[in-house]
C-alpha cells in the first residue's frame, strides 16, 4: 500500500515558473536546495540546512549563490556592523595628581592597595592603566581590587610564587569583566567562582587529552570553555580526543572541537547516546583521571587576601561617608 505521506494533500507547492528556471540551471544542487526551502517556509538556517543535505559550507553556499541569480531565494540578511568600542582617553599625570589630592576619592586607598598586593611603587605608566580602570570603565574599587587579585593569582599560577603581572595586562582582564556586565561585587563574587570551576575543570580535561603539569593557554581554555558550557562529561571528550588523534594522527583542537560542536548540535553528550548513533565504542575513563595534575583551591590564600584588601577599603569608604556626613 502507498504511503500516504507521498499522496495529495501532503505536497509541496512548485511553481512552474521556479521549475522552469531549475531545469534550464541544470543544477540538482540548486534544486534541492530550493525544495528544502519550500519545506522550511523559506528560511534559511546554514547549520540546519548543512546538516539535513549532508553539505559542507562551500557546496551549500553555491546552491544558494544560484538560487538567488535566478531570483528564486533571497541573500541572507548581513548582520549589523558592531559599534565601534570606545577607546579610552590619554590621561595626563595632571589628571593622576589631581584624582590622587582629592580628599574624598577612593582612588588614592585604591592605589595604595594595588601597591601594596604588587609589592612596588606603582610608576607614572602603571598609575595611568589604573586610573583608566577607575575613571574610564566606572568599576567599583572593590570590583577593581578583586580583578586586581584575580590577575596577580593566575599569573603566580603560571609562573610561580614571586611574579607579578604588569598593570596593561591587569587593565585588560578588568576591561575583560566590564565587558561581561561584572560591575557590581555580587556579581564579580559569581564571576570568581565561574572563574575558579572553570580553572579546576580545565586542569582535568588537559589531563584527558594527556596533557599535563601546565595550564591551558588562552585558545585552549576558550575551547574547554565552550565543552563545558555544551554539557560534555569526560567518557565525551575522551572519545571525541581518540577520534582526533585516529583521524589527525595527534592532537587538533580545531578538528576536536568540530567533533563536539556536532555531537552538541544532534543532542548527544554522554558517551551512551554517542556511541549509539555512531556505533563507536565508549572509552573507558578511570575515576579521577582528569584530576592528575594539581588543582588550584577556588577559595585559596590568594582569595583570602582579596577579600582582606576589600574590606580595608570597603572600611575607608564607610569613613570617608561618615566624615562627609
Amino acid at each position: 500500500m502507498s504511503d500516504p505521506t507521498y499522496l495529495p494533500g501532503n505536497i509541496l507547492s512548485l511553481p512552474a515558473g521556479a521549475a522552469e528556471r531549475l531545469i534550464t540551471a541544470g543544477s540538482g544542487d540548486a534544486a534541492l536546495l530550493y525544495l528544502y526551502l519550500l519545506k522550511n517556509g523559506g528560511r534559511y538556517e546554514p547549520a540546519h540546512g548543512a546538516r539535513a543535505l549532508k553539505w559542507d559550507s562551500p557546496r551549500l553556499s553555491a546552491a544558494l549563490s544560484l538560487l538567488i541569480g535566478m531570483g528564486l531565494a533571497q541573500a541572507p540578511a548581513q548582520a549589523p556592523a558592531p559599534a565601534p568600542v570606545p577607546e579610552p582617553p590619554e590621561y595626563s599625570a595632571a589628571d593622576i595628581n589631581r584624582e590622587l589630592e582629592n580628599s574624598v576619592s577612593p582612588f588614592p586607598i585604591l592605589v595604595q592597595e594595588v601597591q601594596r598586593r604588587l609589592g612596588k611603587v606603582l610608576s607614572t605608566s602603571d598609575l595611568k592603566s589604573l586610573y583608566t580602570i577607575y575613571d574610564f570603565s566606572g568599576l567599583p574599587p572593590e570590583v577593581i581590587l578583586l580583578a586586581v587579585s584575580w590577575s596577580i593569582e593566575e599569573f603566580q599560577r603560571k609562573y610561580g610564587p614571586g611574579h607579578f603581572p604588569r598593570m596593561p595586562q591587569i587593565q585588560r582582564e578588568a576591561m575583560l569583566w566590564k565587558e561581561k556586565g561584572v560591575d557590581t561585587v555580587e556579581s564579580a563574587e559569581a564571576h570568581l567562582k565561574r572563574l575558579s570551576l572553570l580553572r579546576e575543570r580545565s586542569v582535568q580535561i588537559l589531563a584527558l587529552l594527556d596533557i599535563r603539569d601546565r595550564p591551558p593557554v588562552a585558545r585552549e581554555r576558550e575551547y574547554i570553555t565552550s565543552w563545558i558550557d555544551m554539557g560534555f562529561p569526560d567518557e565525551a571528550i575522551r572519545l571525541a580526543y581518540e577520534k582526533t588523534v585516529l583521524k589527525k594522527q595527534s592532537m587538533s583542537w580545531p578538528y576536536m572541537n568540530s567533533i563536539l560542536k556536532n555531537w552538541h548540535e544532534k543532542g548527544l553528550h554522554t558517551a551512551k547516546e554517542i556511541a549509539a548513533s555512531d556505533s563507536v565504542r565508549a572509552p573507558r575513563v578511570r575515576p579521577g583521571a582528569g584530576a592528575t595534575a594539581p588543582q588550584p583551591s577556588a577559595h585559596g590564600e590568594a582569595d583570602r587576601r582579596a577579600r582582606e584588601d576589600m574590606e580595608r577599603l570597603r572600611a575607608f569608604l564607610k569613613r570617608q561617608e561618615k566624615e562627609g556626613n
